[in-house]
């Protein structure tokens, strides 16, 4: 299974035996590696040369890998570089927090490297669009103004590219395959997530808002049903007027953040450009 791009990938890992075990077996797989062992240096280091994908380990000696996450979320050069958590907290309720801060996997430790391999393999072909499933290349998926190129994983609004997540994708794709149903969040959790439904989580909520807001008007098409979930519904100009009203989401109590837009909890300081809080 050798790499067919010469991808490079960043390897995050304090433990330094194992960042060489996963360093050698990537190389050896066809890949181009970086490694950093603390945050604020890998920091750096994806901010000088940034990879087709970062191996992120949670708990780095300076700071952690969600905060890590974070930054690399917020930063335009880095936003949609692809995440794979590997770490040894293996709690599902670890697993929801990697995915609500833009994790695009998540492995625990110890590992399989052939696992991890494959792993990688699939988050870097989701990323690129490869292998899309069952989508011919010139196949739409259009709801209003919306629309979602399947075999290119290209989303666009009224014709205009709007730059997503693999999450962000995924969650649009399955609202637009089953627009006008409601998808409760125990389904979304299950279908686009792959986790278990069963626990409290803002992770559905945090990602239609961010969505939304990435889609603008036509974010109101995404419409609140409360107490259940979401559907893709007729947008502002329908008889539910997207957002309970046409609002912007923004006094919708469904839509919550993490930092701080509406549930209560501050979202850690920024890493700034020299690496520090």
């Amino acid at each position: 299974m050798l790499a067919s791009m010469n991808e490079l990938i960043a390897i995050v890992e304090d433990e330094t035996d194992l960042q060489q075990i996963v360093d050698f077996n990537l190389r050896a797989a066809g890949y181009r590696t970086l490694g950093a062992t603390s945050g604020y240096r890998a920091l750096e280091m994806i901010r000088r040369d940034v990879p087709d994908l970062v191996i992120l380990d949670l708990m780095l000696p300076d700071v952690s890998g969600v905060e890590l996450c974070r930054t690399l979320r917020r930063e335009d050069a880095t936003r949609e570089v692809p995440v794979l958590m590997l770490t040894a907290r293996g709690d599902e309720i670890d697993r929801v927090v990697g995915f609500e801060v833009g994790a695009d996997d998540y492995m625990v430790k110890p590992f399989s490297v052939r696992e991890l391999l494959l792993r990688v393999q699939a988050v870097l072909r989701r990323a690129q669009g490869v292998g899309a499933e069952s989508a011919p290349a010139s196949q739409l998926l259009r709801h209003g103004p919306i629309a979602v190129d399947l075999a290119s994983r290209r989303s666009y609004v009224a014709e205009q590219e709007v730059a997503l997540t693999v999450i962000e994708f995924e969650l649009l794709r399955t609202l637009l395959e089953r627009r006008g149903r409601v998808q409760s969040r125990a389904r979304l959790l299950t279908d686009v997530w792959q986790v278990s439904p069963d626990i409290e989580s803002r992770t559905v909520d945090t990602h239609v808002k961010r969505l939304r807001q990435k889609l603008g008007q036509a974010g109101n098409f995404i419409e609140t049903v409360r107490g259940v979930g979401y559907r893709l519904g007729d947008g502002p100009d329908g008889n539910d007027g997207g957002n309970d009203g046409g609002s912007d989401g923004a006094n919708d109590p469904n839509d919550v953040e993490r930092d701080g837009d509406g549930d209560g909890n501050v979202e850690p300081t920024p890493l700034t450009a020299d690496g520090e809080p």
